[in-house]
């Protein structure tokens, strides 16, 4: 999950990171009355959920309450990456003397945090990375055990930064690195870290995205997350339901399935029989019939959803729960689509009477092949007769 620059200044500001002012604007007069209070050249940028904003145009300096009006005027509205900016950022500009780049995130393979410090900030990290991989700094460490000092110490004097700064860089990458655990971040960083010409050392930007499967511990940030950035409204619904989903707009079949290797491979098989996903939703390794319930009614919010296809392996899970589950709900369903079961595994004889006794208008199949054909061809058909 990621959120905007001013919302990561705000976390990092509880954890003691200085930053310069700012303050959100989402209209040109808003822009004026901010640069007008702050009463010196402010930085207009654009609050999107994506990198590359001042390549694109979406950060400017404005030396006046008119000019930063004018400069709003340009930026909000624009599309950086596709997303269209519908708010800034007005920010007191610093006498900048020296950028660097701070950032901690993680190494899953070596189940490390990983602390990044280098002297090339400014820019995007990864080019620094590709182009000068000697300038970038990469201490690893233990989060059972946590930073320690000789850590920060030899990643302050290893990374070229000025050393006569080491004491408020250090101070700064111990309360990034608290920040970055207490909230579950995936990554958190800080660039450009700048010293300015008065010598200070000051936060100017701040990024962080966190980790999704975390978010149920996380309250407050998990709230941050706007459908149309990363999530559509389908998806938001979804998450906030305790569901694992992923929308794939445009797509006419539903699926539904336990486990994400089943789903995706039913994805697979649904597209070589002719058919277009229109959703990746796992019910998880042990579906109950309320899952179940939930799931179908999350499915069909989308009204390009024209049928759906449940394949579900019972190894730990009760098929006649699933079967249960999907009879009980049909009915509550505010529209009747095709409906292909294929249920495979523990009680999967109970399930099947369970379908076939229930009068409803459900298909019930004995593989996925079959279940995958049955479903196109039903679409097809009710897209032929309306």
């Amino acid at each position: 999950m990621k959120i905007h620059e001013y919302q990561a200044r705000e976390i990092m500001s509880k954890f003691g990171i200085p930053t310069n002012h700012g303050e959100l604007a989402r209209t040109p007069e808003e822009v004026r009355a901010i640069a007008e209070k702050i009463g010196r050249m402010v930085v207009v940028k654009a609050q999107v959920h994506a990198g590359g904003r001042g390549k694109a145009g979406g950060v400017k300096l404005a030396k006046n309450p008119e000019e930063a009006f004018e400069v709003a005027s340009k930026i909000l509205g624009m599309e950086i990456k596709g997303l269209t900016v519908d708010r800034v950022l007005v920010a007191d500009a610093v006498d900048i003397e020296t950028e660097y780049y701070l950032g901690f995130t993680l190494n899953r393979e070596d189940k490390s945090v990983v602390l990044i410090l280098s002297a090339a900030g400014g820019v995007d990290i990864e080019e620094v990375a590709a182009s000068t991989p000697e300038k970038i700094t990469k201490i690893n460490i233990d989060p059972t055990v946590g930073i320690q000092d000789y850590e920060i110490r030899q990643a302050v004097y290893m990374s070229g930064v000025d050393t006569t700064k080491a004491r408020a860089i250090a101070s700064f990458i111990d309360k990034l690195y608290d920040c970055f655990m207490a909230t579950d971040a995936e990554m958190a960083e800080i660039n450009p870290l700048v010293i300015t010409k008065q010598g200070e050392v000051v936060a100017i930007d701040a990024k962080m995205n966190f980790d999704d499967n975390a978010l149920y511990r996380q309250k407050e940030i998990a709230g941050l997350r706007e459908a149309g950035s990363e999530l559509d409204e389908y998806e938001v619904q979804a998450m906030e339901e305790g569901l694992t989903y992923v929308h794939l707009p445009g797509g006419n079949v539903g699926i539904c399935g336990n486990g994400a290797g089943l789903v995706m491979t039913t994805m697979d098989v649904v597209k070589r029989a002719g058919g277009t996903p229109n959703n990746f939703l796992d019910f998880g390794g042990s579906a109950t019939a309320e899952g179940v319930q939930k799931a179908l009614i999350a499915v069909l919010r989308d009204p390009d959803v024209k049928g759906i296809f449940i394949n579900v392996f019972g190894g730990i899970t009760r098929t006649d729960l699933v079967a249960q589950g999907i009879v009980d709900v049909y009915d509550k369903l505010e529209r009747k689509v095709p409906i292909v079961i294929r249920l495979t595994g523990t009680r999967e004889e109970l399930a099947k009477e369970i379908l076939e006794g229930s009068n409803k208008p459900l298909v019930f199949v004995d593989s996925m092949w079959a279940g995958a054909q049955k479903i196109v061809e039903l679409i097809n058909a009710e897209a032929a007769s309306a």
